[in-house]
């Protein structure tokens, strides 16, 4: 009896922990289907939303075809002087050594002797200068600019210019003397390069926007102590920091050294403001409209920071014990430091603040603030970055080059390599000047691909989704050639090519009974029943005829230019060689001379004018 009673007190106590699992179990299925009840909301609403944009999208690039369309003005391009060596004959240096190269760096013109005469050559007109010894003679190798059949485009200004005229593409000397032909090379490559430094300086700066002066403060201005810049300013010496003023219209910069820059308040496009969490610098950037002189390169970008912990290596080989007391207080250093360099930022950025919401409402200046919970890693230009979206940007300010794009100029985004099991996706951001290339974000992990969709979906930013990569300059090029027809296929709805798998699926079908007449035993007689399906016609862009210039069979080979990259070299079954221009999309140059298929080609390392090819007729062959 004893037995029986333990039983079925046992019994009663295995009921109530069955029912207790029960109810967990039912608990846990009634929040999971809550959590998907919320999840469908969230997505039909995000549906709703992208609907909206999509239609937004549409018009508002419809109006900048339109406005483009109709101002079509072309820009002026400033007129370029042909360089001039002496004004005259009689201001040319003679002398009995006639028959010798030589140098006038005041007139930057190198004087060749030519049947006993020197004639001179203006320093512009070298393309290079090579000098090789064979024994006991040295070979000077002087090379012109001059017309490239491969490379129209990439010719200079001057030549294109006088491109009807006789041009000399080259001159060898042979010099007994090595060290004076060593010592002339030597001159004309440093002459040539000190000119061109000076004239792509010159160009840089005769595009830059003419500032408006500072205007300096009076009595007390917010000033930041010991920061470092970005670019920085160039000089000898050792790098110093300097301190940040904000004056009645601008920023002033200046170092110990004397060096100075003003960044005025109405050439600030974007101003941020990033506190030092997890990186080791606190900063201010600014993202201008136009470029400034920083040292001697033009930017658009100037960073002011400071770093909150000192770089160091232990002599341990970075073992460290936790319960070291000299551990734990240079962390309470490195903390007490990160703390201080913020708090001072945050004072400094408050009253600038203050002081353009005072004297400077109209330009509706303010620092942005990055959301380190919204980012994500990607690749922005050749490194991988942790990307911060903000509320009027994405930005990357840690690594350079800097990475700042507006969101306001954005018309689309396409998200690319989506599916397929992939570990990563990349981004492409579409503008809406189509002058713009689209700029790619690469390599962001596809784990993050909700966050970037909600992310994009707060900003009202239209997306689209991708399994594969697309070239984007035919399919702007073919935009900009006809709107109407951009207009007609629904607009940015071709790279939606979910709604194109839907349309597949709900395509109308046409059931074809079998006919009653008779029909010849040898003809086929369609099936009741069977079901044939429109052919859907494509949202994309209309696929054009081959170009003009094109191989009629397989292409064997490909070589890109080692110094001209957009020049492009192909063999073909069809027996031909072809050079190409991907600027200008075109076939520059057809070789004829293999009498099978062409199936190696590749460039000199050398000289960029030579091409060798080898083919199935067994011939080589050298091409200049």
């Amino acid at each position: 009896e004893e037995d029986k009673e333990n039983a079925s007190r046992r019994g009663r106590r295995g009921d109530g922990k069955g029912e207790e699992v029960l109810g967990k179990r039912s608990s846990a299925l009634r929040d999971r289907q809550d959590r998907t009840a919320e999840d469908e909301q969230t997505e039909a609403q995000r549906r709703e939303k992208q609907d909206e944009l999509t239609r937004k999208a549409n018009e508002e690039t419809i109006r900048i075809l339109t406005q483009n369309k109709q101002s079509g003005a072309g820009d002026k391009t400033k007129e370029v002087k042909d360089p001039v060596a002496y004004p005259s004959p009689a201001d040319i240096p003679h002398s009995s050594k006639d028959a010798l190269i030589k140098v006038d760096g005041r007139a930057e013109t190198v004087l060749l002797p030519i049947y006993g005469v020197s004639v001179p050559f203006h320093i512009s007109v070298i393309k290079n200068v090579t000098n090789s010894q064979d024994n006991e003679h040295s070979f000077v190798r002087i090379i012109f600019h001059s017309p490239s059949a491969m490379n129209v485009l990439r010719d200079t200004v001057l030549v294109q210019r006088h491109i009807r005229e006789a041009f000399v593409k080259e001159i060898s000397f042979r010099c007994t003397d090595l060290r004076h032909a060593n010592r002339i090379v030597q001159e004309i490559k440093t002459m040539r390069r000190l000119v061109q430094q000076r004239e792509s300086e010159k160009l840089e700066r005769a595009t830059l926007v003419k500032q408006e002066k500072l205007v300096q403060g009076r009595g007390r201005v917010p000033i930041l102590h010991d920061v470092w810049i970005r670019p920085t300013l160039g000089g000898r010496g050792k790098k110093m920091t300097g301190t940040l003023e904000a004056h009645t219209n601008g920023f002033r910069y200046h170092s110990p050294k004397g060096e100075k820059l003003d960044v005025m308040y109405g050439n600030i496009k974007h101003a941020f403001f990033q506190p030092a969490e997890k990186e080791m610098i606190c900063l201010i950037h600014f993202h201008l409209y136009n470029d400034i002189m920083v040292g001697k390169k033009k930017s658009k970008e100037v960073q002011l920071y400071t770093e909150v912990m000192d770089v160091v290596q232990t002599l341990d080989a970075g073992r460290r014990n936790a319960y070291d007391p000299d551990e734990i207080e240079d962390e309470q250093r490195e903390r007490e430091r990160r703390n201080r360099v913020n708090a001072e930022y945050n004072s400094y950025v408050k009253k600038v603040t203050d002081l353009w919401e005072r004297d400077h409402a109209e330009k509706k200046l303010e620092f942005d603030i990055p959301f380190r919970e919204l980012g994500f890693p990607g690749v922005p230009h050749k490194t991988t970055s942790f990307l911060l979206p903000t509320v009027y940007a994405l930005v990357d300010l840690i690594e350079t080059p800097f990475f700042v794009l507006t969101l306001s100029e954005v018309a689309v985004v396409n998200l690319e390599r989506v599916g397929f099991g992939l570990k990563n996706f990349d981004m492409v951001f579409v503008f809406k000047d189509f002058e713009r290339e689209p700029h790619r974000v690469d390599a962001i992990p596809s784990n993050v691909v909700e966050q970037v969709k909600e992310w994009l979906n707060s900003v009202n930013l239209k997306y689209y989704e991708n399994k594969m990569n697309l070239v984007w300059k035919p399919i702007l090029k073919t935009i900009k050639e006809d709107p109407q027809g951009f207009i007609e296929g629904g607009g940015w709805e071709f790279l939606n090519m979910e709604a194109s798998e839907d349309e597949d699926e709900e395509e109308e079908v046409e059931v074809v009974s079998e006919p009653e007449v008779e029909v010849p035993a040898a003809a086929e007689v369609p099936k009741k029943g069977k079901k044939k399906k429109k052919k859907k016609k494509s949202k994309m862009p209309e696929r054009r005829n081959l170009k003009e210039g094109s191989h009629s069979d397989s292409v064997l080979s490909l070589a890109w230019n080692w110094e001209y990259r957009n020049v492009l070299a192909s063999g073909s079954a069809d027996k031909t060689l072809k050079v190409w221009d991907l600027e200008s999309l075109k076939c520059v140059n057809t070789l004829t001379h293999h009498e099978d298929k062409v199936q190696a080609v590749t460039w000199n390392p050398t000289e960029s004018q030579v091409i060798a090819s080898g083919g199935v007729d067994r011939a080589g062959d050298l091409s200049d």
